[in-house]
């Protein structure tokens, strides 16, 4: 008896193949798939860490000043590995890695770009909480030409694919090319993902609010105030939500892309950029953010508009439902006038008694 139509197994390279757009010629196709078999060979290291010698620092230290676990590397090695000498790609960028990664020589150049943070949350390996990568997908700019840095300083609505993998309870993978947000379950018999959550939508009303409450004195005032309204003590209009807050990006914006919600990560007055990195990070989470619906933003505009200037920029990031990011520009802004007003004052002042000085 054959299934019906709704009941058939749709594999990622199944619903890859019959969603691509009509003008692919099939490298695109096969980089997403390139991404999903990286991301098993990832989780199947990550699914076994406690029985190998993968737990635990590497002994170096990454672009970012931060200490590289073993696992970190694992991953930043087999996506470059997978993708390396396919012909599809011109270079890559990883987050690990303090330079573009270009194509060797030996192979031929491909007309997309691949950006990645290789595993996020590395800082929460060693206590089995759950991890992630980021990955997105440029054309690049000068198809003639071999990688260059122009290639990957893009801004992130010029992305033509973005998303991210999960490894908790379950492997997850979610990704956008511009037509919704669709996720993918590893199934660990057949070894292949499957699609589980179709056409995915930041739901309402929202439910919770992630932020990091240990840096509230970091903070300035306007974002102080708006994770005081967050939290219900400031504001008659404040939403109703809980505080969860796992300290994996990967895993708490899942969380609130599947149950609807904000994530929080301000600048600080030691962090006056902010601490998430643009490209490997921000930029591909809020593609996939505003396919499903939602905002992200840097307090003052759309992250997909920022032009990177360089290959590990930060930026402060609010990203969830569109009303909740919305309204932390309106706090923001509202802080932007009165420092105005205040300078403005400060002005005033030093004239009135330079010239009664006078």
């Amino acid at each position: 008896m054959i299934r019906p139509r709704t009941e058939q197994i749709v594999t990622i390279e199944r619903f890859i193949l019959e969603h691509q757009p009509q003008e692919a010629k099939g490298d695109f196709t096969n980089l997403l798939y390139d991404v999903a078999l990286a991301a098993k060979a990832i989780a199947h290291k990550t699914n076994r860490a406690g029985l190998l010698d993968v737990l635990g620092r590497a002994g170096g230290v990454n672009v970012q000043g931060e200490d590289q676990q073993k696992l970190d590397v694992y991953a930043d090695t087999i996506i470059y590995r997978l993708c390396d000498h396919t012909g599809r790609l011109c270079c890559m960028a990883s987050e690990e890695q303090e330079e573009l990664v270009e194509i060797p020589p030996e192979y031929a150049k491909g007309n997309y770009v691949l950006v990645y943070d290789p595993l996020d949350g590395s800082s929460n390996i060693d206590v089995n909480v759950s991890i992630g990568t980021i990955f997105a997908i440029f054309r690049c700019v000068d198809w003639e030409k071999r990688g260059r840095l122009q290639d990957v300083l893009q801004p992130g609505r010029n992305m033509v694919a973005a998303g991210y993998v999960l490894y908790g309870a379950s492997t997850m993978l979610v990704y956008t090319t511009g037509a919704g947000v669709h996720g993918f379950t590893l199934d660990p018999e057949l070894g292949e993902f499957l699609l589980t959550n179709d056409n995915m939508r930041v739901p309402e009303p929202p439910r919770y609010y992630s932020v990091n409450h240990s840096y509230f004195g970091r903070w300035s005032p306007g974002v102080q105030q708006y994770v005081r309204w967050l939290g219900g003590r400031d504001g008659n209009d404040a939403p109703l939500m809980s505080q969860r807050y796992i300290g994996s990006l990967v895993a708490d914006f899942h969380r609130n892309l599947l149950r609807g919600g904000v994530f929080v990560y301000p600048a600080e007055t030691n962090k006056p950029q902010g601490k998430l990195r643009l490209l490997y990070e921000a930029a591909p989470l809020a593609f996939l953010i505003e396919e499903a619906g939602g905002y992200a933003s840097d307090g003052y505009r759309s992250i997909r508009d920022i032009e990177p200037l360089d290959l590990h920029q930060r930026v402060p990031v609010f990203i969830g439902n569109r009303q909740l990011v919305e309204k932390a520009e309106e706090f923001l802004a509202q802080e932007a006038r009165v420092q105005a007003e205040m300078s403005e004052n400060e002005a005033l002042t030093e004239e009135v008694l330079s010239e009664e000085a006078l």
